[in-house]
């Protein structure tokens, strides 16, 4: 199923977020750190099924830049240079929507491997 619309995003810089905002009135703000960890590039989701790469030390990252791409998608350059992966407005909305669950899966991860959200 198709995310709504998106209407509006603004960048953050200071709070190091980014808010979207989709036709059906969800409003969501995404933290850099959140966005990165999930990014859909191929580096992060892996070449197969899986739970994709565990990516560790990002809680500082911020984003540096945003360029669209069509009418679908959003190119987020990090501040770890990172910028690989469409973020799909289909995807943002699921990050939103299941923002507490993906998010507390990844600490769930994170824990266990032991790395830190520290850099």
């Amino acid at each position: 199923m198709a995310a709504p619309d998106l209407v509006d995003i603004i960048l953050h810089k200071a709070a190091r977020s980014l808010e979207v905002r989709f036709a059906d009135d969800q409003v969501f703000q995404l933290p850099a750190e959140y966005l990165r960890v999930h990014s859909p590039s191929a580096e992060v989701q892996g070449h197969g099924p899986g739970p994709g790469v565990l990516v560790a030390g990002k809680q500082d990252v911020g984003i540096t830049a945003l360029a669209p791409i069509g009418h679908y998608a959003l190119q987020i350059t990090f501040s770890d240079g990172h910028d690989s992966g469409l973020f799909s407005f289909d995807y943002l909305y699921r990050l939103g929507t299941q923002h507490d669950t993906l998010w507390q899966t990844y600490l769930d991860r994170l824990a266990k491997a032991g790395p830190l959200r520290q850099p």
